[in-house]
């Protein structure tokens, strides 16, 4: 693990593999309740090819926050990726986000194209506007509720009722009993940053947005997601110049935990594509 300052925070990271395949590293950008350990499956079979560097975002682990403040956005977390990619000693880098993840990959993909190769968003995460969503009705999304009552949770005490009520409401009833005793307790080490997100006035998706998009861009998918995930997705691809989408069998939202070798086997594939950026 190391440390760079990003924006007046101390931000912790992974740097691992060679960078002497000359090819731009990929930085991998964690989702919600996660840090950089989320992809310790992937990290073997990707660092053969590949520099791979990934960061804990501001307030997760091995930080240890209190919940209190502004900070934690995804505004903020994007600005935060783009400063930290500025700092890296090799630019464009490939990109590749999960989950919220992926959502703050796609702001800085929308600001900073400058700075990518290529993009791999695997279930972004976030809301579409009504260019988007046909269904669209204004007012907080089903999730930012389940959210809200999981941070109520944690900030009584309840660390693992405020989690099962979370992940519950992801991947359905009893999955955080299912759930392996290692996993859990990453969850546990970020649970407050859930409190945070219960602030989050994170923009909602529109077509534009997407439209917008000039790298090269990658979704992947689990066969069996529930929820918006999956019709995030597709929204998004289907108004993403170029791009492609690949769906992973048998698979859910955690899906590179889930088949690591598939996982891993699409985006190698994808980043060994000569392929040059769009253009408007």
């Amino acid at each position: 693990m190391q440390t760079i300052n990003v924006n007046g925070y101390d931000m912790a990271y992974l740097d691992v593999g060679k960078d002497a395949f000359n090819r731009p590293p990929l930085v991998c950008v964690h989702g919600s309740l996660c840090d950089f350990r989320i992809w310790s499956s992937v990290l073997g079979p990707l660092t053969r090819k590949h520099r791979v560097v990934a960061p804990s975002l501001r307030h997760f682990f091995p930080d240890h926050w209190d919940g209190v403040g502004d900070t934690y956005s995804i505004a903020q977390h994007v600005e935060d990726v783009i400063a930290f990619i500025e700092k890296l000693d090799a630019k464009p880098v490939d990109l590749m986000g999960h989950s919220r993840g992926g959502h703050i990959c796609f702001r800085v993909a929308q600001r900073r194209p400058d700075l990518l190769r290529k993009l791999i968003l695997a279930e972004p995460g976030g809301e579409l506007d009504a260019t988007l969503d046909p269904a669209y009705k204004p007012g907080p999304s089903p999730l930012a509720a389940q959210i809200a009552a999981s941070a109520e949770a944690i900030v009584k005490g309840d660390i693992d009722g405020g989690l099962q009520i979370f992940l519950d409401a992801l991947e359905g009833p009893g999955a955080w009993k299912r759930l392996p005793a290692t996993p859990k307790q990453l969850l546990r080490d970020n649970a407050t940053t859930l409190v945070g997100q219960t602030r989050d006035q994170r923009p909602l998706l529109s077509r534009m947005d997407a439209e917008a998009i000039r790298t090269p861009t990658l979704f992947i998918g689990g066969a069996n997601t529930k929820g918006t995930f999956p019709r995030v997705l597709h929204a998004l691809a289907a108004n993403v110049k170029g791009s492609r989408t690949e769906i992973i069998p048998n698979a859910t939202h955690p899906m590179f935990e889930q088949a690591p070798q598939k996982y891993c086997e699409i985006v190698l594939t994808y980043l060994a594509e000569d392929r040059s950026p769009c253009r408007p």
